[in-house]
């Protein structure tokens, strides 16, 4: 097997795992992953990630122009945004409706420069702070702007009223992270009100250091 078809089939793997667990619903959410070449594999525009055929995953070419597979993802301005700012540690973008990362969105007390609190461990590990973007219609390419402007220090934004975006440095990476940042939300939101226990600003620190977190100010 080739390392295209191998990606291909990696992409629906993934992608139906996400769907299968109800991390995001219907035809809703978009991966993206790229080649050895640097021509991208994305998902199709109203596909369902429980149905998705390795065969009619859309490519775009290096300039994002659509050369093969179906129509993509009307999103494609969201990944570019990522393989452009951060090219060495981005293989593939994730983007899900994950209902509790969207529920976080859309509380006024969420920090939109950092909206996960420091609960667990592996919420810092894998994602970093995560940055709340404000709300952008559907398709608009002012998504990638945004992202864009974050000069390539977050590897996980939040759209809100939207979903999560995640880039890693392949598609495993990526589907891991988004994970994380979903169940973090849930905690966040199974926690609001409580006043749980938080990481100290000391332990954040030592994770920081020793698993080389990014963890811009």
């Amino acid at each position: 097997m080739s390392a295209e078809a191998r990606l291909r089939e990696q992409v629906c793997l993934f992608a139906k795992s996400l769907y299968d667990r109800g991390l995001t619903p219907g035809a809703s959410g978009n991966i993206s992953a790229r080649m050895e070449d640097g021509r991208l594999l994305v998902t199709p525009t109203g596909s369902c990630f429980g149905r998705l055929d390795p065969a009619r995953l859309s490519v775009l070419d290096q300039n994002q122009r659509h050369v093969d597979g179906d129509k993509p993802t009307k999103e494609v301005a969201l990944h570019a945004a990522f393989y452009e700012t951060r090219p060495a540690q981005t293989g593939a973008v994730v983007h899900l409706h994950s209902t509790h990362s969207v529920a976080l969105s859309m509380l006024p007390e969420t920090d939109p420069d950092n909206m996960l609190p420091p609960l667990t461990a592996y919420g810092i590990m894998k994602l970093g702070k995560v940055k709340l973007l404000p709300y952008f219609m559907p398709g608009d390419p002012a998504m990638g702007d945004a992202i864009r402007g974050l000069a390539g220090k977050r590897s996980a934004v939040v759209l809100a009223h939207h979903g999560p975006v995640v880039a890693g440095k392949d598609i495993e990476a990526a589907c891991y992270a988004m994970e994380e940042l979903e169940e973090t939300a849930k905690l966040a939101i199974l926690t609001r009100g409580l006043h749980p226990n938080m990481l100290s600003e000391a332990e954040i620190g030592g994770l920081v250091r020793t698993f080389n977190v990014e963890w811009e100010d």
